[in-house]
């Protein structure tokens, strides 16, 4: 085992065959990387949010042919320095308050670095990183609240899990009615029927296209006046398809909606699946871990019932993009779902062998970059340090919100407990307010000093601030109502005197 950078020796054969490389070669580009990236995440809040990307340079990257001789292991980091890194997403910087984006914790990083150099797949076959993906699944379904018999995936975010579990939910709901497989699957299939919010991810709706369930069978619930679902409207819509012959199997809630934050209730849509006989997954890729947090958790009472939950780290723990998790509390219901036999994959018959993870998921080569890196995080964290970070958030989406109704431009608009401000401009020189504030936040990205989106909010476009980045402080939040009022008075037009 090299213990030190001083026990790398020269290869005794001479070059090594590309792909290799040679030690010596290999330490000096690695270290150069870290080198790098230490001074990168450093610098990043002194530079723009973001740039805009030269045309050429796309069609560059697009179109750039695959030269006949192999280049050298040091063009990597010259190639990421000068035509990548100067044009990212701006979801890094400390004001960025587009979309739930976080920047990358740096224990994530390091984790996700090592274990690409492990390169183990946490699909098939028993390896260390494979049980620490088990692992971190059940640290996380201890954040959640969810009871100790919690299984589930690592996956790729919010959207995997998502499809997971409508998918299980199929499974489970035609098996329990004996309609697993032949024409009795197909006539039950063509009367399922989904419920989800109104103010649900874009997700839930493409899952359910994935599964094979059309437009028209997928029913948006309505949201009361603080953006979470109506049980009593949900339950008007389960009976109404009941009556018509239809097959309700599952409903999703949401905790933390992606336009304002809201949080679904929780007990009575448990309380209605379980009389009607459906699947309850809750959609937590931003919230599901609220329950962790003091000033949330009476929100997510009877979050230990729900049949299965997304949440997504890369959002609220800041794990490096690519790291979701689908929770459920019976973990044998994705076993039913996703295992499948072949010859050429036998799990070994050692005593405390277990279902490999493919037999949970969709995936068979999984990298474990997710788990290592979730692993770091959370670790580096604590479980406090979770808490603490979700709570650093909240105070200061608190503090803009502050801002936003203190300042006689500004109209805050009502928004639910995660860090989210949707406002308004109240003053608009124009005849088409949702078009003009849509050029606000057009132009506070390009000047490139912040970031932010607009959404749809009661058929109004608003602007949309999110608050996770744990780099971001008061300052930012300052800066970004000067960007804002500065873009809003150059889409004024010119006075007359």
């Amino acid at each position: 085992m090299i213990h030190r950078l001083s026990d790398l020796a020269p290869s005794e054969f001479g070059e090594p065959l590309p792909p290799g490389a040679d030690p010596k070669v290999l330490r000096d580009e690695l270290v150069a990387a870290a080198e790098w990236v230490s001074q990168y995440l450093s610098e990043l809040p002194a530079g723009p949010v973001s740039r805009p990307m030269p045309a050429r340079q796309r069609v560059r990257l697009r179109e750039a042919p695959l030269d006949r001789e192999g280049m050298e292991l040091g063009r990597v980091l010259d190639f990421v320095q000068d035509e990548i890194a100067s044009f990212p997403t701006g979801n890094g910087h400390p004001a960025f308050f587009a979309w739930v984006n976080s920047p990358p914790a740096p224990a994530g990083v390091i984790g996700e670095f090592l274990a690409s150099a492990v390169n183990a797949t946490c699909g098939m076959g028993e390896n260390a990183l494979m049980d620490l993906e088990r692992g971190t699944v059940r640290m996380l379904a201890g954040l959640a609240a969810l009871p100790d018999t919690t299984g589930g995936v690592l996956t790729s975010g919010g959207s995997l899990a998502n499809l997971l579990a409508l998918a299980t939910a199929r499974t489970w709901f035609l098996t329990r009615r004996g309609s697993g497989d032949g024409p009795a699957y197909d006539r039950d299939h063509a009367r399922l029927t989904l419920y989800y919010s109104a103010q649900a991810h874009m997700s839930v709706a493409k899952a359910a296209a994935c599964i094979g369930l059309p437009a028209h069978r997928l029913r948006p619930v309505a949201t009361d006046a603080h953006d979470r679902l109506d049980p009593a409207a949900l339950h008007a819509a389960v009976t109404a398809d009941l009556d018509a012959g239809l097959l309700p199997f599952c409903t999703v809630t949401t905790l933390g909606t992606t336009a304002t934050g809201a949080v679904d209730p929780l007990e009575p849509v448990t309380e209605l699946c379980r009389s009607t006989g459906l699947w309850h997954h809750a959609d937590g890729a931003w919230g599901g871990l609220g329950a962790a947090v003091p000033a949330l958790a009476s929100l997510y009472r009877g979050i230990g019932t729900v049949d299965s939950l997304t949440v997504d780290p890369h959002k609220t723990l800041s794990v490096p993009v690519g790291c979701g998790a689908l929770l459920v509390p019976d973990s044998e219901h994705l076993h039913t779902a996703f295992a499948h036999r072949a010859s050429y994959l036998t799990a070994g018959d050692g005593g405390d062998a277990l279902p490999w993870l493919s037999h949970a998921t969709i995936e068979l080569t999984r990298p474990g970059t997710r788990a290592l890196a979730l692993w770091a995080t959370l670790n580096h964290l604590g479980r406090d340090g979770v808490t603490a970070l979700i709570e650093h958030y909240l105070t200061l989406a608190d503090q803009l919100r502050q801002r936003i109704t203190a300042h006689p431009r500004l109209a805050l608009l009502p928004s639910g407990p995660w860090p989210v401000a949707c406002f308004r401009i109240t003053d608009p020189d124009s005849g088409d307010p949702d078009a003009f504030h849509a050029r606000v936040a057009d132009r506070v990205r390009a000047r490139g000093l912040a970031y932010l989106a607009t959404v749809a909010v009661r058929d109004r476009t608003v602007l949309r601030a999110c608050l996770c980045n744990y780099r971001t402080t008061t300052d930012d939040l300052d800066l970004l109502i000067s960007e804002v009022l500065h873009a809003a008075d150059a889409d004024q037009p010119p006075r007359r005197r």
